[in-house]
């Protein structure tokens, strides 16, 4: 929950060598390609297609099941003395249709709208997605199931928000610890140190849950501030867990928000064996905004204006784009339904109007997954060679790779990898930079193309 998500600390695990050497924060690593001897181009490996990423991260949602109203009397139980969960919570709407779950994946694919969207494994507790709901038939729930793999998952990247989201679940049994505090709920676990072996089944047993209602996965959303006294543990349980039960080039997770001059820019965590058979990651992806539509409980009046305003100048959003690093922003479920009224779907479509209206040239809509493979390939991939002709060596597949070069072209670019060789299009406006094209831009040249994984050449 948003009262309990902790903002992004870099601190909080290992960051690569590769990262050390970013230049300007977000958007440039900067390398010196070797020449006779001497320092030749630099190069710069840019944002995919020179834009911005936008990814817009849900949380709290999952099938049928309204967490607003579900969770709230399960807060209120475990930490009494906090008056915010003393709302009347029996009054709020116990589902969120499919109906509404189909308009506003429509209109967001409509949109150009990417992100993470969360699915719940054991929603509050009320009832296990890969088994049954009960106050729903099979039938409805495999409905759902079934509207979030057809219509999110071109668009969105799924994720658990571990277990149940409310209380901590012994998964030798499948049923909630019988102590009931903030020591045994998920939003506030673990309260001691726990072995990474300990964390890394706890998250696997919710993966393999999605796994069983054939959802793909590459990364983990956690639930409030689960994991928060176990940093450096979490982020190698999220890179077990997910390769354990999925396979996942490269797993991801989300649980920081940067604030103020924070950079949200992904961080590699936990990096080793790069450029072996034996390569393992974990990339840690923060939202750049708050949740400033309708709250975790779908209680309160949205302002999107604080994510940006309607001519696009004012805003955090508008402020991240200005400085050229990724637009993650950041809701909850229940916050976009506000209980039937849909005040907060309504002030979303008004922050992505906007988005797309101002600053759509500027930006690219991406999946989370996206990202965190985008920023692998940027700070792992190694740059060498002498111009006009430079070796790639990059660890994983990347589409959209873009880098500036401050050399002359000979020619028109080629990219030339297993043998196959591809020339680039000269393209002469910013905005249409695309994968396999090239631009003049002053002193320096713009290329953007597919990467792809292990040796290729690019002849300038």
């Amino acid at each position: 929950m948003e009262t309990t998500r902790r903002k992004f600390l870099v601190s909080g695990g290992k960051v690569t060598a590769a990262a050390l050497m970013a230049v300007g924060g977000s958007s440039t690593r900067v390398h010196a390609v070797q020449q006779s001897g001497e320092t030749g181009p630099a190069v710069e490996v840019l944002n995919p297609m020179n834009r911005v990423p936008l990814s817009f991260i849900i949380d709290d949602s999952t099938c049928l099941v309204n967490m607003g109203h579900f969770c709230m009397p399960q807060f209120a139980e475990a930490w009494p003395e906090r008056g915010i969960y003393d709302k009347p919570w029996k009054t709020w709407p116990r589902e969120i249709p499919d109906a509404f779950v189909r308009e506003y994946g429509e209109w967001c694919a409509e949109n150009g709208v990417k992100g993470k969207y969360s699915v719940v494994p054991f929603p509050a507790c009320v009832g296990w997605l890969d088994r049954e709901l009960p106050g729903w038939s099979r039938k409805e729930l495999q409905a759902s199931l079934k509207l979030v793999r057809d219509l999110m998952v071109p668009h969105w990247d799924i994720h658990p928000e571990m277990i149940s989201h409310t209380r901590v679940i012994d998964i030798a049994t499948g049923r909630p610890l019988e102590e009931i505090s903030s020591a045994t709920m998920e939003n506030s676990y673990p309260q001691e140190k726990k072995s990474v072996d300990h964390l890394t089944g706890y998250l696997a047993y919710a993966l393999q849950i999605l796994k069983n209602c054939d959802l793909p996965c590459e990364g983990i959303t956690t639930p409030g501030g689960f994991g928060t006294l176990v940093k450096s543990e979490l982020g190698l349980a999220v890179q077990q867990a997910v390769r354990e039960v999925y396979g996942s080039e490269i797993p991801h997770y989300f649980k920081y928000v940067s604030e103020g001059d924070e950079s949200t820019d992904p961080v590699l965590e936990q990096v080793s064996g790069v450029g072996t058979d034996h390569q393992i990651l974990t990339v840690n992806v923060p939202a750049g905004t708050g949740d400033w539509f309708g709250g975790w409980d779908g209680d309160r009046e949205p302002e999107p204006d604080r994510y940006i305003t309607r001519d696009g100048t004012g805003g955090r959003l508008a402020e991240l784009i200005r400085k050229g690093q990724p637009g993650t922003f950041l809701c909850h479920w229940p916050g976009m339904y506000t209980q039937g009224t849909k005040k907060g779907f309504d002030a979303f479509k008004q922050v992505v109007l906007a988005l797309n209206e101002h600053h759509g040239s500027q930006t690219v809509w991406m999946k989370v997954s996206e990202i965190a493979r985008y920023w692998t390939a940027k700070e792992l991939t190694e740059i060498q060679g002498e111009a006009p002709r430079l070796q790639l060596s990059a660890p994983v597949a990347c589409p959209a790779f873009t880098m500036a070069v401050s050399s002359a072209l000979s020619g028109p670019p080629q990219l030339e990898s297993m043998g196959a060789r591809q020339s680039l299009t000269e393209t002469r406006r910013k905005d249409q930079i695309k994968p396999g094209t090239w631009l003049r831009e002053g002193e320096k040249t713009i290329l953007c193309f597919d990467l792809p994984k292990g040796s290729s050449t690019l002849q300038l």
